[in-house]
């Protein structure tokens, strides 16, 4: 969606709502619920139904609450706590919340846990609540929405802003989270400006800096019409502004009444004075945000103060949509991965005769200018490879849990495949460099291990494997590092010292083993016997050392025996 079409969709949006029955809905919910009595309690909860298989479920506080005064003219926050931890991610790991609305939640816990499991699979679900009862039917749907099968929608007429910017950034990681949540504004109603500097008309103070920041989408209502924003930051802005031009501050706690602000905008014609904004000398982002801004009550063009205002809210929008623009989205550059898989697939083909894909590579600086020249392009699609994934990797790791798992399952097969098909190469850069031993400990890419962690997670080791034949690609990924090691070890075993000798022998067992696990399980791809490979040239140059003292490593058998010449003839 453009910023153009995003601004004009603010309005368009806006109108949708005010015309449907949602708004009115909810809003005579709130009012039915106001003439019930409350009976000492603070707060008021009440499930109607809405249309066949729906619910509305709202909440209102008493008027006499004393929380209410208290989460209005303070600026206390609290710090994440039961039940509320799930909304952490690791990109945002720590979030506070108004402390008088969690606290009102934590005293109605149980009631709302009984709540919680009587709404069930109940499809449309709406939330809703007015000022401080909008707070915690806030938190309801933030609670309903850790579990993947309940989509509630949250509808907050007049609600203070909840929370600190953790929560507003730990919500919008989450689209279908933030998408969920609607607050209804007007230029009239303090309550939910009480907590944006630079005044607090409640508390009479003049925070330094606004510490609290809204999430969602707002639907911002003046005396002649409304419009829809969502950025936070223009949000913040746009409040702060209404906040300074109404003349209808006081001191009262009482919920503002909106159904005369819903029934006055049904029957308003939007846009009106539109012509007269789209002329040449403003761009049409700008006239754009200044239709809404107009709309809202806070003034036009002409109004003195609007020119910073509207530089402001045009930066914001255009920061927002640049940041989504670059957003990095895997499905964009997946058809150039699977070109430069197909290179890599195809020069694994090709190099099986000359010792197999990793020794071809690993040797190829020493041979003719073809072979050079198809190294090159090789490793210019590993470098893209791997780029990609180590993005893919890292965004997954800052995902929310949910969010990582079903991201994981999606991609994990394609994330595999590059792993057995590209560390192999990494390794042999590696080795081929004096000096360099332990890659797996040392030199392995925190990428590569997340992957095969993954791998094991979603695959645990001997779950259901009933395979009769070898694999094309071996499945350890690092089996051309314990290659290299075994070679460096069996040299030790050879000419070293008996300290050395001895930390060999135990290393060469347990690469015996090994080998011979991933043999058994038809892990391992038959290349690796390829009479030029790695694996074949250290079975030849130490054979000897290997049988004269681990003559009883069933490797030694196996190979000596020649049984893996049957793997070759499969392949």
């Amino acid at each position: 969606m453009s910023q153009v079409s995003m601004f004009s969709s603010g309005q368009e949006f806006a109108n949708l709502l005010v015309s449907s029955d949602l708004l009115h809905h909810s809003w005579f919910t709130i009012s039915d619920l106001r003439n019930h009595p409350y009976l000492n309690n603070p707060i008021l909860v009440k499930v109607y139904p809405y249309h066949s298989n729906g619910a509305i479920v709202a909440f209102v506080s008493s008027p006499t609450c004393t929380l209410q005064k208290e989460m209005v003219s303070s600026e206390d926050l609290e710090g994440s706590q039961s039940p509320f931890q799930f909304i952490s991610t690791k990109r945002n790991p720590h979030f506070s919340v108004n402390k008088a609305a969690i606290t009102l939640f934590a005293s109605l816990l149980n009631e709302l846990s009984a709540l919680k499991e009587q709404l069930g699979n109940v499809s449309p679900l709406i939330i809703t609540g007015v000022s401080l009862g909008g707070s915690v039917a806030s938190l309801f749907t933030l609670w309903l929405l850790k579990d993947n099968n309940k989509r509630p929608t949250c509808i907050t007429f007049g609600s203070p802003l909840l929370g600190d910017s953790g929560l507003q950034r730990a919500i919008s990681e989450r689209p279908s989270w933030n998408s969920s949540f609607l607050h209804v504004v007007s230029n009239h109603d303090p309550i939910p400006r009480s907590l944006i500097s630079p005044t607090n008309v409640f508390a009479g103070s003049i925070p330094q800096s606004c510490i609290y920041n809204p999430f969602g989408m707002f639907l911002l209502c003046s005396d002649s019409d409304c419009s829809c924003f969502e950025e936070p930051e223009s949000v913040l802005d746009i409040m702060m502004e209404m906040n300074l031009n109404s003349q209808h501050q006081d001191s009262r706690f009482l919920a503002f009444d909106y159904e005369q602000v819903l029934e006055r905008l049904k029957d308003r014609v939007i846009f009106k004075g539109a012509s007269q904004l789209f002329h040449s000398s403003v761009d049409q982002l700008q006239a754009g945000i200044d239709l809404q801004l107009e709309a809202i009550g806070i003034g036009g063009q002409q109004t003195s103060n609007m020119n910073p205002l509207r530089t402001k809210v045009k930066k914001r929008v255009e920061e927002s949509f640049a940041k989504k623009r670059n957003a990095f989205d895997p499905g964009k550059k997946l058809n150039k991965m699977k070109e430069s898989m197909a290179w890599l697939e195809w020069y694994k083909k090709v190099t099986l005769k000359e010792g197999g894909y990793y020794d071809s590579f690993k040797r190829s600086e020493n041979r003719g200018r073809d072979a050079v020249k198809s190294r090159q392009e090789i490793v210019k699609h590993q470098r893209v490879l791997t780029k990609y994934w180590k993005t893919i990797v890292e965004e997954v790791e800052n995902m929310p849990q949910r969010e990582e798992t079903t991201f994981r399952t999606r991609w994990l097969y394609a994330g595999t495949n590059y792993r057995r098909m590209v560390e192999p190469l990494d390794i042999a850069e590696y080795y081929m460099k004096s000096g360099n031993t332990d890659y797996v400990n040392l030199g392995r890419s925190e990428h590569y291990k997340k992957l095969e962690e993954w791998r094991k997670e979603d695959n645990p080791p001997g779950s259901g494997n009933d395979r009769r034949k070898s694999v094309s690609l071996t499945e350890d990924s690092c089996f051309w590092a314990y290659v290299e090691e075994a070679i460096i070890n069996s040299k030790r075993l050879r000419e070293g010292i008996l300290e050395e000798k001895e930390n060999a022998t135990e290393h060469l067992v347990n690469f015996g083993e090994n080998v011979m696990k991933m043999i058994w399980s038809y892990s391992v791809s038959s290349e690796i016997f390829q009479p030029q490979s790695s694996f074949m040239k250290w079975w030849k140059d130490y054979r000897q050392d290997i049988l004269s003292c681990l003559s009883n490593l069933p490797l030694a058998f196996y190979m000596e025996n020649g049984n893996y010449q049957e793997l070759c003839l499969e392949w």
